[in-house]
C-alpha cells in the first residue's frame, strides 16, 4: 500500500491485516482512553501490530491540555460532573469535546516507518472515509470545519440537518511518536441533546466562544443508529484491506502493565 496514509509505507506491518477489536464493557472513562495510548506504546516497540479497536464510551468530556491552564477551569470541570460526566485531561486533541453511550469511539494504532510525516495526509484521508462511511450508513455526512465549532478542526466531518444547521458528526486526534500513530475518533451518532447541554456550561466556565448549534448528531441529518455507522465502518475498512478479529480481553493482556502511558488525567 506505498502511499496509502492509512498504512505504513514499507515494511511487514503494510502488509499485515487489520485487527478489529470491540470492546464490549467500559474500564472506566480514564481507563478508556489510557488503553488507547497503551496500545500505541506496544505498536512503538513492536509488540503490537496495526489494530482497530471500537466501544460505546460512558459519558466523558475530555477537556485539552490548555483548557486546563485556563481560569474557568475548576468550574467547568464541577459543570461537566454536574451533567453527570466525567471531566478528564487527554493528550492529544484540542479543547473539550462530550460523548456518551450515543457515540461510538475508534481507536485506530500502526507500526510503522511514516508515522510523522503521514500526520496531516491521514487527518485528511479518514475524514473522507469516515463522511464516506456515515453516508452509506444513511446520514448527510462531508469534511470541513464548520463556524462556532466545539473542538474546531480543519478536516472535522460534519453533516446538515433538514433545516440547514451544520453540525459536527466526528471529531478526530492524533498522536504520533517514533515508529507508531494513534488515530482516535468520536462519531457522534445519538442523543446529542446532553452533550449540547455539558458543552455549553463547560465552555462557558471556560470562556470560550462556540455555536450550541453545531453540537448535534448523525441522527438528527437522516435515519441512522450505532450499529449501522459501525457496519458502515467495518465495510470501508475492509475495502482497504484485510481486516482479522480479535479479543479484547486477549489485547489487555497482552498489553505490558509497564507500557501504560497516562493519556488521561482524572480531575479531582
Amino acid at each position: 500500500m506505498s502511499g496509502d496514509p492509512f498504512r505504513p509505507a514499507r515494511g511487514a506491518a503494510a502488509s499485515a491485516p487489520l485487527t478489529v477489536v470491540r470492546q464490549e464493557q467500559s474500564l472506566g472513562a480514564a481507563e478508556d482512553l489510557d488503553f488507547a495510548l497503551r496500545m500505541l506504546d506496544a505498536a512503538k516497540r513492536g509488540e503490537l501490530g496495526p489494530t482497530l479497536r471500537v466501544y460505546r464510551p460512558l459519558p466523558t468530556v475530555a477537556l485539552g491540555q490548555r483548557d486546563a491552564r485556563l481560569p474557568g477551569f475548576d468550574d467547568a470541570v464541577r459543570a461537566c460532573r454536574a451533567q453527570g460526566f466525567e471531566p478528564l485531561v487527554r493528550k492529544a486533541g484540542g479543547r473539550a469535546a462530550a460523548y456518551h453511550q450515543g457515540c461510538l469511539v475508534v481507536d485506530h494504532v500502526e507500526p510503522g516507518t511514516n508515522a510523522v510525516a503521514g500526520s496531516l495526509a491521514r487527518f485528511a484521508a479518514f475524514g473522507d472515509m469516515y463522511a464516506s462511511a456515515l453516508r452509506r450508513a444513511g446520514a448527510d455526512a462531508a469534511v470541513g470545519e464548520i463556524p462556532g465549532e466545539y473542538c474546531p478542526g480543519e478536516f472535522t466531518v460534519h453533516g446538515t440537518t433538514p433545516g440547514g444547521r451544520k453540525i459536527k458528526l466526528v471529531g478526530t486526534a492524533q498522536r504520533v511518536v517514533s515508529g507508531a500513530w494513534l488515530f482516535s475518533s468520536v462519531f457522534v451518532v445519538q442523543d446529542a441533546a446532553p452533550l449540547r447541554q455539558v458543552l455549553d456550561q463547560c465552555y462557558a466556565a471556560l470562556g470560550l466562544d462556540w455555536n450550541p448549534d453545531t453540537a448535534g448528531a448523525a441522527e438528527d441529518t437522516g435515519t441512522v443508529d450505532l450499529d449501522g455507522v459501525e457496519a458502515a465502518l467495518m465495510e470501508a475498512y475492509a475495502a482497504r484491506g484485510p481486516l482479522d478479529v480479535g479479543d479484547f480481553g486477549t489485547l489487555g493482556r497482552d498489553l505490558h502493565p509497564a507500557a501504560t502511558v497516562s493519556g488521561a488525567t482524572a480531575v479531582q
